[in-house]
């Protein structure tokens, strides 16, 4: 509705928003959201911890692993032949020794195994935990905030944080976390373990691998933006494909294909740019590492033979070195690689959590006051309101319903008649005045106490995935399979149920053909089995032909009795028989009466009326 849009369009000018409509991310620094990522998971943080501490143990028993390869090297090489003063000795080797050493290495490295295996155990179980409490948090965040919110917010982009960002987290804390720690393990360790084997050959590797060190830096910070940049785009483009789908018609009958392919490829190519450098600069950090431990091989094996060659070390340092510089080099390339994936986290947790930390509704468990046995009076004393502080659009609106009445609300297109019911239903807070049920005001009572006095049909259906028959009793388990027929028969929809293959068991999906009127039937008897002492009808008979109005229009005249029922609608033919009629212009009521009393004034309301009888 223009109203509605123009809602959108206002709040949108205030939000500071991207070019599709999805707010601008602030700016946070990766510190701050891991910690406020680490306060979210301190419930589980002593699993983590545990699995943490596998991690290390596991890592240090590799460690361990090499300088038992030396002490094997070494008494092999004692068994070798040896030349002493031209003449060779024939050694022996102690197979009782190697045999030894190598059920200790099968040891060291099956204790490993095990314990690196209960590490990612654990973090798999823990990450998706944390992610299924994060999508739960959200779901339970989207039933505490103001309808105000998703005024101004594109769906598209909040799916986005519930899935793209929420998987992103859970994936790279599983692959992250647990590799961070042990390749920090394994790159200390490895470098005590080769300061302890020569000095030399130890700053040799480290002299080797201190450039890898100063680009995997200078490559993270460069990348950390990309990555943001990344997952805001795909929250644009999900943005958009939703709204151009939902909307697939309009686009096609607009000619429209042509606009929405551009703002698409805007979009992709701005997510492809973010995404290519953000995966470029990782992938760069393979291919560096890899560099970096080949040189360190070359140094340690130019370094170390010279170093044999003058007795200062054995052969079996050489290879234990060879294989620490590989423990050494290879944690570079996956430290690199871990903080790159948690940056990504940082920057999908920073869009969830700015998710959670959007406004809420007024917390209202502390209200006393409860609506019983409502008889339907309603009260409505200078109310004023607006969607944005500086653009009001109810200004003083003041009328009194009474119990059972039907109460019609006209007017022009954006004179705030959808508004009022906004207003009654406590979707949006007055800025100003009252508004009473019974003498309640319904400010003074939790919103769930006001929702349940209503039963609503809107301009818009709205049907989930289900059989016709969930669908008619939805939120009320307690209906019989009989109030479910005698609503049907009464909006004419049983004998079309009874056509379909299922019947009332007939699931309501894609696949499913039904008409837009027929959908409508469907609300209007679930609005029927809700039995709520007020009714709202929206519009509720515009997807219906005229044949099946006049049906509709009955049906509605047997729902209304001894419910006050609040209609809107623009065609002035269907509300002749409402007890009160509300004329609204320009937020404020400029007439009211019954049908004929508003066409003896000759005011406003005759012009409309009979403006649409020339039309019709």
């Amino acid at each position: 509705m223009t109203e509605k849009r123009e809602k959108r369009n206002t709040q949108a000018g205030h939000m500071g928003k991207g070019s599709m409509g999805v707010p601008v991310e602030k700016s946070k620094n990766f510190k701050a959201t891991m910690v406020r990522l680490l306060e979210y998971s301190k419930r589980y943080l002593p699993v983590i911890i545990l699995a943490l501490i596998a991690a290390m143990a596991g890592t240090l028993l590799q460690i361990v692993g090499p300088d038992k390869l030396k002490e094997l090297t070494n008494e092999i090489m004692k068994g070798l032949p040896a030349l002493v003063e031209g003449t060779t000795v024939i050694g022996s080797i102690d197979m009782k020794a190697i045999s030894k050493i190598a059920w200790t290495l099968s040891l060291l490295y099956g204790i490993s195994f095990l314990l690196s295996y209960l590490q990612s155990f654990i973090m798999a179980t823990v990450t998706q935990v944390i992610s299924k409490k994060m999508r739960t948090d959200i779901s339970q965040k989207v039933n505490r905030l103001p309808l105000k919110y998703f005024d101004s917010t594109s769906i598209g982009d909040v799916l986005s944080r519930v899935t793209n960002d929420v998987d992103a987290i859970g994936q790279t804390l599983n692959q992250s976390v647990g590799t961070l720690i042990t390749s920090a393990t394994m790159l200390l360790g490895s470098l005590v373990m080769m300061f302890y084997n020569s000095w030399i050959l130890a700053l040799t590797a480290v002299g080797a691998s201190f450039f890898g060190f100063t680009f995997m830096m200078i490559i993270m910070k460069v990348s950390q933006k990309y990555f943001k940049e990344q997952q805001a785009e795909l929250g644009n483009i999900n943005g958009h494909i939703e709204e151009v789908y939902t909307g697939h018609n309009v686009v096609k009958v607009y000619n429209g294909s042509k606009e929405a392919k551009e703002v698409f490829e805007r979009s992709n190519s701005k997510l492809y740019t973010s995404a290519w450098k953000s995966q470029f600069l990782s992938g760069l950090m393979m291919p560096l590492m890899s560099f970096i431990g080949n040189f360190g091989y070359v140094a340690v094996c130019v370094v170390g033979a010279a170093l044999a060659m003058d007795g200062k070390i054995t052969f079996g340092v050489i290879v234990a070195f060879m294989m620490y510089i590989r423990l050494f080099t290879q944690p570079l390339s996956q430290i690199a690689q871990a903080m790159n994936n948690l940056q990504r986290t940082a920057a999908a947790s920073e869009r969830v959590f700015e998710f959670l930390d959007e406004e809420e509704l007024e917390n209202e468990k502390e209200k006393q006051n409860h609506l019983h046995d409502v008889k339907g009076e309603v009260l409505f004393k200078n109310v004023k309101f607006g969607y944005t502080s500086d653009k009001p659009i109810i200004h003083n609106f003041s009328a009194k319903i009474k119990a059972g009445q039907k109460v019609a609300i006209v007017g022009p297109t954006g004179a705030g008649k959808t508004t009022i019911v906004n207003l009654i239903m406590r979707f949006y807070e007055l800025d100003g005045g009252e508004i009473m049920i019974d003498g309640v005001p319904i400010h003074e009572v939790p919103r769930e106490d006001v929702h349940a006095q209503f039963s609503m049909v809107l301009q818009d259906t709205w049907l989930f995935e289900g059989t016709i028959r969930d669908n008619i009793k939805y939120s009320k388990q307690e209906v019989t399979e009989e109030e479910i027929i005698k609503a049907c028969k009464t909006v004419g929809l049983h004998h079309f149920i009874k056509t379909l293959p299922n019947g009332y068991d007939t699931i309501l999906n894609d696949k499913a053909s039904l008409s837009e009127g027929q959908k409508q039937l469907i609300t209007i008897a679930r609005a029927m089995i809700q039995n709520a002492p007020l009714l709202i009808l929206d519009e509720a008979t515009s997807s219906v032909d005229t044949r099946t109005e006049r049906m509709v229009q009955s049906a509605m005249d047997q729902l209304t009795v001894g419910r006050t029922s609040f209609v809107i609608a623009h065609r002035l033919s269907t509300i002749k028989n409402a007890d009160l009629i509300l004329v609204m212009k320009d937020g404020n009521i400029i007439e009211s009466g019954n049908h004929e009393e508003l066409l003896g004034k000759n005011g406003f309301y005759a012009e409309l009326y009979s403006s649409q009888f020339e039309v019709a």
